[in-house]
């Protein structure tokens, strides 16, 4: 049976040691069957083959990408690594970029490296995962005050479909709040679908991972 890209990648994260099983207490302080940790990317295998499975959600989402943006610190090598695998598997050339915490004031100088952001240029966000938005809330006005860019959608690798403070989850917020798209490579039906299907280990949690989207979890 072949898998689709959404099965290799949750095959791929197992694989990392990025999602696991068991019992976890998070930081919001409830208590999850599942764990994502992408600090557990850290070779140079993994992180081209990671950029390619953002290559893959672009293209499947037909998202225009003229700029790939990579916040920083943590969204700098997922840009990079999501742009070159753009041009080699996709054949598209976009740029990317990546801010700096603190503007430069001598040489180039400014707040951004990498490609010139203009008025009307495509921009795509680039982040590991979306827990309280903030990383996109802190990227749209730096992105908006070097030029009135098109933010055409934000790309993560996991949603987690997790209500926040509210009813909505964080991406549901985001699109509430700021009209933008977050598009997720997968999302926790996904990997429940997978476990399901053996794809990946984890049968065992199975029913711990269901009771707890029906407790947190959103439709």
């Amino acid at each position: 049976m072949e898998l689709t890209y959404k099965e290799r990648f949750i095959r791929f994260m197992v694989d990392c040691g990025v999602l696991t099983f068991g019992n976890f207490t998070l930081k919001s302080g409830r208590h999850a069957p599942y764990f994502i940790n992408c600090g557990n990317y850290k070779t140079g295998a993994q992180l081209a083959q990671l950029g390619e499975y953002y290559a893959e959600c672009i293209a499947d989402n037909n998202i225009p990408a003229e700029t790939l943006f990579g916040p920083a610190y943590k969204g700098i090598p997922l840009a990079v690594s999501a742009v070159i695998a753009l041009s080699t598997k996709f054949g598209i050339n976009a740029g990317y970029c990546f801010d700096r915490k603190e503007a430069k004031d001598h040489g180039e100088g400014g707040m951004f490296v990498g490609d010139k952001l203009t008025d009307g240029r495509k921009v795509i966000i680039i982040d590991d995962v979306m827990t309280s938005g903030k990383a996109l809330r802190e990227s749209l006005p730096k992105l908006k005050s070097a030029a009135d860019v098109d933010v055409t959608g934000m790309v993560i690798t996991v949603d987690r479909m997790e209500k926040g403070t509210g009813e909505l989850s964080a991406v549901q917020q985001a699109k509430e709040d700021f009209g933008i798209d977050v598009y997720s490579i997968v999302n926790m039906e996904d990997i429940i679908d997978a476990i399901r299907k053996e794809i990946v280990p984890g049968k065992e949690y199975l029913d711990k991972m269901l009771e707890y989207r029906r407790e947190y979890g959103i439709q």
